[in-house]
């Protein structure tokens, strides 16, 4: 008896949004084995995280977003609309959520008492909710195929920021077993948002063009937002690049092989 049909979109969506979320608990796995993880090796492993999403973002998102679109100056307007729009939406979200960033642990947003450890995972659901949203809308027009590779894409670079955000609990003097539960909490978000995604593309495909852009330039605002600046601030920029470079090089292969 199968529990999954493989074709039927939203089973398959689903499915490939919990697996991408696990992924986060799964890069966290190595705090149980050592704490003495360079931050010269984090910063590599959360470029090659952004590398991913930018790949992702250009090759799974914008591009059958201008497809769908029918091409030309007019899909590319509605794409560059979707872009700027779900970028502004992330921005504002950003800015009235108190939370902390994942490494340096500067609060932002409005005045909270809240615990250092809700600090943590409301920062986490920002983070990681456009990328949930992201692997929803890419099964949009029932493109399982796309969907699958971004799903795959999103899963490997959850990965690190698992590792990242254990590693900051742990400084923060939790156990790592709890350290691992938040960070595999964390990840839990993105099915959400991959439901959301998914019942967008269902309820509103005359529109799918920009949500599949929306989605995307919310990606790209986590991206320079929050993680390439965090590679940078430990004087580590250029294995930070590297890691990028090595990360889209990767995202790109898989789609060109998968999608």
């Amino acid at each position: 008896m199968n529990f999954i049909d493989p074709n039927n979109t939203f089973q398959v969506g689903m499915l490939a949004s919990i697996i991408a979320g696990l992924l986060t608990g799964v890069g966290a796995l190595p705090i149980f084995l050592t704490k003495n993880i360079s931050n010269k090796m984090l910063d590599t492993l959360l470029g090659f995280a952004a590398g991913v999403m930018l790949a992702a973002t250009s090759f799974s998102l914008i591009i059958p977003s201008i497809e769908f679109g029918g091409g030309g100056a007019k899909a590319a307007l509605i794409t560059a609309i979707g872009i700027l729009v779900g970028g502004v939406f992330l921005d504002i979200t950003d800015k009235y959520s108190p939370h902390v960033h994942l490494l340096d642990k500067r609060e932002e947003g409005r005045d909270s008492s809240l615990a250092k450890i809700w600090l943590f995972i409301i920062a986490i659901t920002i983070h990681n909710f456009p990328e949930g949203l992201a692997v929803g809308v890419g099964f949009g027009n029932n493109d399982i195929k796309n969907g699958l590779t971004l799903a795959l894409g999103i899963g490997l670079q959850n990965m690190p920021e698992g590792l990242a955000v254990a590693l900051a609990l742990v400084s923060e003097k939790y156990k790592p077993s709890k350290a691992f539960f938040i960070a595999l909490l964390t990840g839990l978000v993105e099915p959400i948002g991959g439901l959301l995604g998914l019942w967008l593309v269902r309820i509103f495909e005359p529109i799918l063009p920009f949500i599949l852009a929306f989605a995307a330039g919310a990606m790209l605002f986590v991206i320079s937002d929050e993680i390439i600046p965090e590679t940078h601030r430990g004087g580590h920029e250029r294995a930070a690049t590297y890691g990028i470079l090595i990360g889209f090089v990767v995202m790109m292969f898989l789609d060109v092989t998968l999608g």
